[in-house]
């Protein structure tokens, strides 16, 4: 006797229904994220280069600005790639288990990032508020232990939610509405007990998000209340410049996630959070550099180091 409700389906593979399933706008969907991946990878892999090759940035901030980069690469090619692929081979199915790889490690990209960027407002808090103490404090050995701490927690702190979305064999439709596999957007689609999946979300989300915008927010006050104790107009503009660069890029990313995620669920809510989604896995990957290159000296000063460098040789 089958005792399974009615449009209820065990599924081996997903079908991703992508950014938009109009036709005109296949081809210049395509043109823009294809443009808008490469643009990443080129100012990403730029900084990480920069960083590398030029030693007055073998510094605490740039350490943490290539594991950014790092980031940002990996968070795009994890997601776009299957947009580019549906184009090209118009094969717009995912195993399940291909799909729950590619949701675990989007998760913990976007969780290593939150963590990053806590890191970095710390260290612009000891370069601001304790400059004299910068170069003891923030060591090698420290930097590479707030990375790996960073790496370690947004890897581990998703796998209980995940292991549960892997165990779940009962669905609605194997059609998942966006351009990635997603986990509310699994979520949405399964017709399995997700009570426990709520306090395993619920928890995740204080602790990649929550958390870590607290670590962030913290140093700041701190900066700000050091800021405004500075009683030079150039001193005030000197240690804002130092922290407007990743100051930039937080405010970005997280209101980008609010946008994203802390709104009601609706079929109109669903296509906008898929355009914030976009935003949040192509655009902000595409403008970190971008902004620590127009906003940084050191930066752009590296870069006119490395045009003459290979002028000189060629």
């Amino acid at each position: 006797m089958n005792l399974k409700p009615p449009n209820q389906t065990i599924v081996a593979y997903f079908i991703i229904e992508g950014i938009s399933n109009v036709p005109e706008l296949q081809l210049p969907i395509f043109l823009l994220v294809l443009l808008i991946y490469l643009v990443t990878l080129g100012g990403n892999m730029a900084i990480l280069l920069l960083v590398y090759f030029d030693h007055h940035l073998h510094t605490p901030m740039y350490f943490f600005l290539a594991n950014l980069s790092i980031v940002d690469m990996s968070s795009s090619t994890i997601t776009l790639h299957k947009v580019l692929l549906i184009f090209i081979s118009g094969y717009d199915v995912v195993p399940f288990y291909g799909c729950i790889t590619q949701m675990y490690l989007f998760a913990s990209i976007t969780g290593h990032e939150l963590f990053i960027l806590a890191v970095m407002s710390y260290d612009r808090y000891v370069a601001i508020c304790n400059p004299l103490r910068y170069h003891s404090v923030m060591t090698s050995g420290v930097c590479a232990l707030l990375a790996s701490c960073c790496w370690v927690l947004g890897f581990l702190l998703i796998i209980p939610p995940v292991v549960i979305v892997s165990g779940f064999t009962c669905y609605t439709s194997n059609r998942i509405d966006h351009f990635f596999c997603e986990m509310a957007s699994l979520v949405r689609l399964t017709c399995s007990d997700t009570s426990i999946l709520e306090i395993l979300i619920l928890t995740g989300l204080f602790i990649i998000t929550l958390l870590p915008f607290v670590l962030t927010l913290i140093p700041y006050l701190f900066i700000i209340s050091a800021i405004l104790k500075i009683h030079s107009r150039r001193g005030k503009q000197k240690a804002f410049y130092i922290c407007s660069s990743h100051l930039t890029v937080v405010t970005l990313l997280y209101l980008t996630l609010i946008s994203q995620y802390l709104t009601p669920t609706s079929q109109g809510s669903i296509n906008s959070k898929k355009l914030f989604s976009l935003f949040n896995t192509a655009a902000v990957p595409m403008l970190n550099p971008i902004i620590y290159s127009l906003k940084n000296r050191d930066v752009k000063s590296a870069m006119r180091r490395r045009l003459l460098f290979c002028k000189s040789t060629s």
